[in-house]
C-alpha cells in the first residue's frame, strides 16, 4: 500500500521551505512574458535572469503602451539607463548560447552588455559533459520571482487559446512556429528571496563573482495579476549534477518518488518527456495495487529537435508498453493536446498535481537528465501542511483549469465531470470533442532496431554523469527491470473512448 503522507524535508526532497506572501500559476508565455516585463519595470536594485536559453530579440509584449521597449534586450538597456542603482545579471547555458553566434544582432547585444558596468552576462558551464543548465527563474529585487518551465527565448510565446492560425506566433525572423503550452509561477515574499539566494549561488557556481542581496522593503505584487495563494508555505527543490569533487543534489528525484507514493486518487502531470526509469518504476508499483490512484500524463506528440525524438520518443514507447502491462486495472493514460484544427500542441510545461492536495511546478521533466544530469528548480505547495489547509480547492482548481484548456471547456465543467464520474480518466474522456480542442491518446509507434537500442541503453538520456562513460554492457536497460517485473499479459481494456462512441 502507498504511504498517503508526503513529508517535505529540507536536505532530502527539497532545499528550503519558504512562505510566499502571494503566489499564482501563470499558464502560457503570453501571460508570463507580459508579467515578467511588468515586474522588471518595477526593479530598482537587482534583476536575476536565470535560464536555459535567453534571446534578447524576443518581444515580451506586442503593443506596449508605456513607452518602454517591447523586446527584452532593448528593455534591459532602457531600464539601466533610467535606474542608476539597477544591476541586471543574466545567466544562461553556455552550449545553448552557441546558436546566438549566428545572429549578428544578438552578438552585438552580448558584446555591448559585456562592456556595461551594470549588465552582467555569464555563460553557465558548471555542468558535466552532455549536461545543461536548465533552471528557469527570474527574480526582481528579491520581492517577486517567477519559477517554472518557460524560457525567455524564441518559439515560446503563445496564448491559452493555442489558435491554429495565430499571426503573432512568429520568430524574430518572421518565421511562424506551432502552438506551445507552458507553465510558470509568480511568488512574492520570503519565497522570492529564497529564489534570489538560489540564483545568486548558481551565478557563483558558474564562475561569477559573489552577488550581494538587494535592499528589501517587503513583498511586491503586480497590479492586475490574480492572487491564487496567500501566505502559503512552499518547498524549493533542486537537481544539481555531480561535478568534480562536488556531490550531486537529487532532491527533485526523491520528491517525484514521494509524490507518486503519496497519491490516493489521482496524479495529473504535464511534462515535455516521459523517459525516466525511476518515475516509471514508482508508477508501476502503484498500478499493481487493486485500489491505487489513476495516472494521467500529458506529453507532446513528439519531442522537439532531431536527436530528442530518437532518444525520448523511443524511451517513452518502451516505458508506456511496460506500464500498460502493469496496468491491469486501467488506471494509466498518456495523452497529447491538440488544437481545434487537429494540430499538435507542444507540451513544454512541467506540472504535477496530486489529488486535490499537492501542486508542483518547475523546470524538471520526467526524464533521467532532469533527475541527475541537468540543473533544475521546482516549487511545491502541499495543502496538507499546517497553515496551508485552505489551499485544497485552489490546487484542484489549477488542475481543472489546465484540463479545461486542453479540452476546450471551463474549470467548473471539469470539476463537475470529476465529481460525477469519480474518475479523472473517465471525466476527461467524457469531455472530448470531435471538432474542437481535445486531447488524444498516445499510440505505440513501430520502432527500428536502432531506436530501441538507443532507448534501452540510455545513450542520449543517461542517469547521471557517471552513466555517460559506463561500458554499454554494464548499463541497466531503461525498462529492463520494469519488463522483468511486469511480464504479465497486457490488459484488454479500451485505451480511449470518445464521448458517445
Amino acid at each position: 500500500m502507498a504511504d498517503s503522507s508526503l513529508t517535505l524535508e529540507p536536505g532530502r526532497n527539497c532545499w528550503r521551505l519558504a512562505t510566499a506572501h502571494q503566489a499564482t500559476v501563470i499558464v502560457d508565455a503570453d501571460g508570463y512574458f507580459a508579467r515578467a516585463r511588468q515586474a522588471m519595470m518595477q526593479a530598482e536594485h537587482q534583476i536575476l535572469l536565470i535560464g536555459w536559453d535567453f534571446d534578447a530579440r524576443i518581444r515580451l509584449v506586442h503593443e506596449p503602451q508605456d513607452g518602454a521597449p517591447a523586446a527584452i534586450g532593448a528593455l534591459i538597456d532602457w531600464l539601466v539607463e533610467r535606474k542608476p542603482h539597477l544591476h541586471v545579471h543574466i545567466l544562461r547555458w553556455d552550449t545553448g548560447a552557441i546558436k546566438s553566434l549566428f545572429q549578428p544582432t544578438t552578438v552585438m547585444t552580448m558584446a555591448r552588455w559585456w562592456r556595461h558596468p551594470r549588465i552582467h552576462l555569464k555563460l553557465d558551464h558548471a555542468h558535466p559533459p552532455a549536461g545543461s543548465h536548465h533552471q528557469k527563474i527570474v527574480i526582481v529585487d528579491d520581492r517577486i520571482a517567477f519559477c517554472g518551465g518557460i524560457d525567455m527565448t524564441v518559439d515560446r510565446w503563445d496564448t491559452r487559446e493555442h489558435l491554429d492560425d495565430q499571426p503573432l506566433r512568429l520568430e524574430p525572423s518572421g518565421k511562424p512556429y506551432g502552438p506551445w503550452h507552458d507553465v510558470t509561477t509568480a511568488l512574492s515574499g520570503d519565497a522570492a528571496g529564497a529564489l534570489g539566494d538560489l540564483g545568486r549561488e548558481r551565478w557563483h557556481r558558474a564562475g561569477g563573482h559573489r552577488i550581494s542581496k538587494p535592499p528589501v522593503s517587503g513583498p511586491a505584487w503586480l497590479d492586475g495579476l490574480p492572487v491564487q495563494f496567500t501566505d502559503v508555505e512552499l518547498a524549493i527543490s533542486r537537481t544539481i549534477p555531480e561535478l568534480g569533487d562536488e556531490p550531486g543534489v537529487h532532491e527533485i528525484e526523491q520528491l517525484y518518488v514521494d509524490l507518486i507514493r503519496s497519491a490516493k486518487r489521482f496524479l495529473y502531470a504535464e511534462s515535455q518527456y516521459f523517459a525516466s526509469r525511476v518515475v516509471a518504476e514508482a508508477i508501476a508499483k502503484r498500478l499493481e495495487e487493486p485500489d491505487g490512484p489513476e495516472f494521467v500524463i500529458l506529453n507532446p506528440v513528439t519531442a522537439e529537435g532531431w536527436l530528442e525524438p530518437i532518444a525520448m520518443d523511443s524511451a517513452r514507447a518502451l516505458i508506456v508498453e511496460a506500464l500498460r502491462r502493469a496496468d491491469r486495472h486501467g488506471r494509466f493514460r498518456l495523452y497529447h493536446p491538440m488544437t481545434g484544427g487537429g494540430q499538435p500542441i507542444y507540451v513544454h510545461a512541467k506540472v504535477v498535481v496530486i489529488d486535490d492536495a499537492v501542486l508542483r511546478v518547475g523546470s524538471s521533466n520526467f526524464n533521467n537528465r532532469s533527475l541527475r544530469l541537468d540543473s533544475e528548480c521546482d516549487v511545491t505547495i502541499d495543502a496538507r501542511r499546517s497553515g496551508n489547509e485552505d489551499e485544497f480547492e485552489t490546487i484542484a482548481g489549477v488542475r481543472d483549469d489546465l484540463i479545461a484548456e486542453h479540452c476546450g471547456t471551463d474549470a467548473a465543467t471539469v470539476a463537475e465531470a470529476i465529481k460525477a464520474h469519480g474518475s479523472l480518466i473517465r471525466a476527461i474522456e467524457s469531455l472530448q470533442s470531435t471538432n474542437g480542442r481535445r486531447i488524444e491518446p498516445f499510440e505505440l509507434p513501430d520502432m527500428s532496431g536502432a531506436s530501441q537500442w538507443l532507448a534501452e541503453n540510455q545513450i542520449l538520456d543517461p542517469e547521471g554523469p557517471g552513466a555517460m562513460f559506463e561500458p554499454l554492457g554494464m548499463r541497466r536497460g531503461l525498462v529492463g527491470r520494469i519488463k522483468r517485473r511486469l511480464s504479465r499479459k497486457r490488459p484488454s481494456y479500451p485505451v480511449f473512448a470518445r464521448k458517445g462512441a
